[in-house]
């Protein structure tokens, strides 16, 4: 028999044909028998609970490293990028220092007298010069000086003993770039002439800086040189002492050499291990070599030869090389700790900068994730034949839990009738009360973040909204905790629209709309600021639009959860004093550069750029990244609504928007009262009719666009609106993700 012939087609006679009900059949028999197969042989699931375990955690290990990769690639490429651009601000900082001083007139004149010669005149003109350099050494925190003519020889200083000197090696790297029309600023050296330090008697060798800028005559020709002396620990080392992370990370500096120009934060560990001198005053600065051991010195390695012998560091080699790069999978520093890292190459100032963390700490997610998988992964197989034994059991206390569940629909005089959404600390339901039958939203604190803390909050919100009455806040009707400890509070129930899906949905307001919105608005935030409660998360998607008691257009102002006493003993410690808490797309300033702050009038600030988002369907400010769009709120004035949308509005109203917006305090409304007389000026206050919003909703429930008029949105107006932006810190006040029947 030829064995190929299993492989060659039948006749078609003889050959099944494919049918698509039998196959769908096929599957479903398969699936049941499988369904019946697990629920009948219940051994199977630990053994399928241990590879799905295994399975899973492989893909999340690998998925976590390379996310945590990823992240700590960036953290470190961030900082690194930061602390050079602060190293470089202030080296320009001192650059233009010193061409300030060095091209002063009296000084130019002073110095050009002592190169001419060594008479009578010359000496009294150093005398002049020491007289004319000292008041701007000191503003400038210089420590001394020394100016070289065109031929490097140093002819005044302060210090005596290099008047006459020429050639000094350690002068001629920035001396020589001087005389050739360049301001430099070296990187640190060893001192040439005696200086006193903090703790010892005067002695050479002590770090120094210079910043050095050429001298020029009338004719702009280079006649020497003037250098003036830094002292690397006041500002230099201590910018780079910014960039520390965590408990291990470091940002410092390092020359071409291999030599460390900064001091390392691990001075006292260097110390004990024989690295450092044991001295009272012992610095890491021009005493380290960026050298890698080949091990671990802090774990006992001990190199065998001596450390000038040793390879630079991988990082300082890359560095030195003219390279800027990143590197997370792990080097050894000069410690001979793993570490990960960023750095770069500053040629201008010939030093490197870089940034490091051990790996121990930029990892040690993943090896808290490994230990807790392997005794997750021990524990399950250990209890693999118990779960034969409790299956059972679970089983029925699963049915139990699924009765236990419908009941819960009732909680005290409450009837659940559907969930509405749910947010960071709870979820909310629309339900109605028992007896009464009026619809209420009903907000239930999530069983399973129940702790001191979180109940504090929720109470505190409660007792917070509780307190306002205003008929714009929303209201709370009651506030329980059923027998099986779930804590909630029942509200109005709203079934309006948003503030913020109004603009999305309907475009930029009408004026005379806006003014009625933001008059309501007023007058919900005087009442909670006469109580002393500053609001601090006003924004369009805080605000309601609805028809309440026959009236349409009626504001809501809701979600109290972020709110604070302007008396700090009011504030129970519920939320840290100094946090950052808000939207970004409508916080105040000084709610961004010191949130403790915040008052009554950064709510305004908030007011004031709801209603600019709602005159031009933008918000104020937009930027791709929190930092940017936050400088932009200290720094940047906006543009008038009437330049963003491109159609003119009241002064008044343009006046009254943009007065909150003032990055002064002082110069805002200096309450909501005051803020609504402003608002009442304009010519278009009290426009908007009944009729006017009643016709309005009327549409909106048909599903139909506003009329288009003269005061209504352009339809071709686009709204683009960067809705990635989020609270900077956690908060408790809900981000519901419902329909827009959302209440707060």
């Amino acid at each position: 028999m030829n064995p190929f012939n299993v492989f060659r087609r039948t006749n078609a006679e003889t050959q099944p044909q494919p049918h698509a009900t039998w196959a769908s059949r096929s599957f479903s028999q398969g699936m049941t028998r499988t369904r019946l197969f697990l629920k009948k042989q219940l051994w199977a699931w630990p053994i399928i609970a241990v590879i799905v375990l295994s399975v899973l955690g492989f893909m999340l290990r690998s998925s976590i490293e390379s996310t945590i990769k990823t992240n700590l690639s960036s953290g470190l490429q961030t900082v690194l990028t930061l602390e050079t651009e602060m190293l470089q601000n202030w080296f320009a900082t001192q650059q233009h220092n010193a061409e300030s001083i060095a091209n002063n007139k009296s000084v130019r004149q002073l110095f050009e007298t002592v190169a001419a010669g060594a008479d009578d005149a010359a000496q009294q003109a150093k005398e002049e010069l020491r007289q004319q350099l000292s008041p701007r050494l000191t503003a400038n925190d210089y420590v001394g000086f020394f100016a070289a003519d065109d031929s490097g020889q140093i002819v005044a200083s302060s210090y005596a003993s290099l008047v006459g000197q020429q050639q000094i090696q350690q002068f001629n790297r920035f001396l020589s770039r001087a005389l050739d029309g360049e301001t430099i600023v070296s990187p640190p050296f060893g001192s040439v002439v005696l200086m006193r330090s903090e703790s010892e008697p005067s002695m050479i060798g002590l770090p120094v800086m210079y910043v050095c800028a050429p001298i020029r005559d009338d004719s702009f020709r280079v006649i020497g040189a003037l250098a003036m002396q830094i002292r690397p620990e006041e500002e230099f080392t201590r910018i780079l002492q910014y960039g520390r992370v965590g408990e291990s990370g470091e940002t410092y500096a390092f020359d071409r050499d291999g030599v460390l120009v900064s001091n390392s934060r691990f001075d006292h560990d260097l110390i004990l291990l024989g690295l450092l001198p044991d001295q009272e005053d012992s610095r890491s600065i021009l005493n380290v070599l960026v050298r890698d051991p080949g091990g671990d010195v802090t774990a006992g390695f001990r190199p065998a030869v001596r450390r000038a012998k040793l390879p630079l560091t991988k990082m300082a080699a890359s560095a030195i090389a003219g390279e800027t790069a990143v590197d997370v999978e792990g080097y050894r520093d000069y410690r001979g700790v793993p570490v990960v890292g960023a750095w770069t190459w500053l040629p201008e100032y010939e030093i490197g900068v870089t940034t490091e963390v051990d790996v121990a700490q930029a990892f040690r997610p993943i090896i808290i994730l490994q230990r807790a998988f392997w005794i997750l992964y021990s524990l399950l197989i250990v209890s693999s034949i118990a779960i034969f034994v409790f299956t059972l059991v679970v089983a029925r206390a699963r049915r139990d839990a699924q009765k236990a569940a419908v009941e819960a629909q009732q909680l005290g005089q409450y009837t659940l009738d559907g969930k509405l959404g749910a947010g960071a600390m709870g979820v909310v339901y629309r339900g109605h009360h028992s007896m009464l039958r009026r619809q209420t939203a009903i907000k239930m604190l999530d069983v399973d973040k129940v702790n001191d803390e979180s109940i504090a909050r929720f109470e505190r919100e409660v007792q917070i909204t509780c307190q306002l009455n205003h008929p714009n806040t929303i209201a709370i009707y009651d506030y329980g905790r059923t027998p099986e400890g779930v804590f909630y509070y029942a509200m109005e129930y709203l079934d309006g629209l948003e503030l913020q899906d109004l603009v999305q949905n309907y475009g930029p307001q009408p004026e005379h709309r806006v003014i009625h919105i933001l008059l309501q608005m007023c007058g919900s935030l005087h009442e909670a600021h006469t109580l002393g409660l500053v609001h601090r998360d006003i924004k369009p998607a805080n605000v309601m639009l609805n028809r309440r008691g026959g009236e349409a257009d009626v504001v809501k102002v809701l979600d109290f959860g972020l709110v604070r006493a302007m008396d700090q003993d009011k504030q129970s410690g519920m939320t840290a004093a100094g946090a950052l808490t808000g939207t970004p797309l409508y916080m105040s300033p000084e709610a961004i550069e010191s949130p403790a702050s915040v008052d009554a009038r950064s709510d305004l600030y908030a007011v004031g750029a709801v209603g600019y988002f709602l005159l031009t369907g933008e918000p104020v400010f937009s930027a791709e990244s929190i930092v940017e769009l936050c400088q932009q709120h200290v720094d940047e004035s906006p543009t008038p609504p009437s330049e963003r949308f491109g159609r003119p509005f009241s002064d008044q109203l343009e006046h009254a928007v943009l007065s909150c917006l003032e990055k002064s305090r002082t110069k805002r409304p200096q309450t909501a009262r005051e803020l609504a007389q402003l608002l009442l000026l304009s010519p278009m206050a009290h426009q908007w009719s009944n009729e006017d919003a009643d016709s309005w909703w009327s549409r909106h429930e048909r599903g139909l666009p506003p009329e288009t008029s003269s005061d209504a949105s352009r339809p071709d107006r686009t709204v683009a609106l960067d809705q990635t932006f989020i609270s900077s810190t956690a908060t408790d006040s809900d981000r519901d993700e419902g329909p827009p029947t959302r209440p707060k």
